[in-house]
């Protein structure tokens, strides 16, 4: 039997248009300036999400430039794969949201979460579904708000993040594109870096049934009171951390895949702090030149920072047939993970006139069919109720 591969057919990203740069903290009342920030981090500004927008939001947008390069339609993809940490509901899947919005009836979908490295973890976990047949086409999207979590009074962390998405199209093919990954995980170090969900506030405010009133109501509600709910963060643990596992780990999937660091074209790390970055380059003995870095304008945005990164990679020229490209990521778990992929798909210089016009049809004939699947159910629920069927 021939050998299936995976490779990256089509990319898209969405950042919010809301900028914050660094001096709306000053203005905010903190203890910072704009020099303190950038000096630590890189970060000179970021993009924060708007009260009504949403990860699902974000995440079809970049979902719908992702298909249209790959020129793919909604019933060419066989799954889809969300990664996130901030997910718009714990339940249904934000993959269920993205997907019936792109009218995608027979795909599979599900989230990931493995915080900042969720998108190279969903990378390789959908690579696999490609490479065994099991899926021809696979949508990645990585995708989180974390502004929502931040405590805007916590110098430490609020300075740190910005929202947005990225995604990728994988598809079958007869060479490598992706040729090798890595992931890992530390629990031992999983308070370091944490949003706490509903059943762990109710667990420490003994919020049982038969336990106290106000942490069953934080129970029932789904969520943590304001102050309990924050993302909160050991920076200097974290970044001690960061400096040795993300080199690691690409030195391990670079190894696995049979290429020296003479060999890569680009690396392409998370995108959280710029000094991590360059002490991982250091590591590596990578020159300046073949590092990716675009944190200075978004932050540090999760699961879509690759995804971003290797979006305008492409689009100034970065990238190119042949190149090989490693990415390289850490996050809260503590999580790791690493893929070395070959480039094989050629960048289009330009986006034909017809396009955006296409993905304004499709995303509309997409609506209409949501429509009318959810007008079925209601038909369906109200003969239900009429004829007593309603219960069991």
């Amino acid at each position: 039997m021939k050998r299936r591969y995976a490779e990256i057919a089509g990319w898209g990203m969405y950042v919010p248009p809301r900028v914050v740069p660094n001096d709306t903290f000053v203005t905010m009342g903190l203890d910072t300036s704009d020099e303190w920030i950038s000096s630590r981090t890189g970060i000179e500004r970021r993009r924060v999400v708007e009260a009504d927008e949403a990860t699902s939001d974000m995440a079809t947008k970049a979902a719908v430039q992702a298909m249209a390069v790959a020129g793919l339609h909604s019933g060419d993809i066989d799954l889809i794969v969300v990664a996130t940490c901030t997910p718009d509901h714990v339940m249904p899947a934000t993959a269920s949201i993205v997907q019936d919005r792109l009218g995608m009836l027979n795909a599979g979908a599900m989230d990931l979460n493995a915080a900042c490295s969720g998108f190279v973890y969903a990378l390789a976990t959908s690579a696999a579904q490609v490479e065994s047949g099991r899926a021809r086409n696979v949508l990645v999207i990585g995708a989180d708000e974390l502004s929502i979590y931040l405590n805007w009074q916590d110098r430490s962390t609020c300075v740190l993040f910005g929202d947005g998405a990225g995604a990728v199209v994988l598809r079958q093919a007869n060479e490598p594109g992706i040729m090798g990954s890595t992931m890992g995980s530390d629990g031992s170090g999983a308070g370091l870096l944490t949003i706490k969900g509903a059943s762990r506030v109710r667990a420490s405010s003994n919020g049982t049934p038969s336990g106290s009133a106000n942490g069953h109501e934080k129970a029932a509600n789904g969520a943590a009171a304001a102050d309990e709910n924050y993302l909160t963060m050991n920076g200097p643990q974290i970044f001690r951390w960061a400096t040795q596992i993300m080199p690691r780990a690409a030195e391990q999937v670079m190894a696995s895949s049979g290429l020296k660091t003479e060999d890569i074209s680009l690396f392409i790390p998370h995108q959280a702090n710029e000094r991590i970055m360059k002490a991982t380059a250091k590591r590596l003995g990578l020159p300046t030149e073949k590092v990716f870095s675009n944190v200075r304008e978004y932050g540090n945005t999760s699961a879509a920072s690759i995804p971003i990164a290797l979006c305008e990679a492409l689009s100034t020229g970065r990238v190119d047939v042949g190149d090989y490209v490693v990415l390289s990521s850490f996050g809260a778990g503590l999580s790791w993970a690493a893929l070395a992929l070959r480039w094989s798909v050629p960048i289009p210089s330009h986006v034909a006139p017809w396009q955006p016009i296409q993905r304004q049809v499709a995303s509309r004939m997409a609506a209409v069919r949501s429509v009318l699947r959810r007008g079925e159910r209601s038909v369906r629920t109200r003969i239900d109720e009429t004829l007593g069927k309603g219960e069991g």
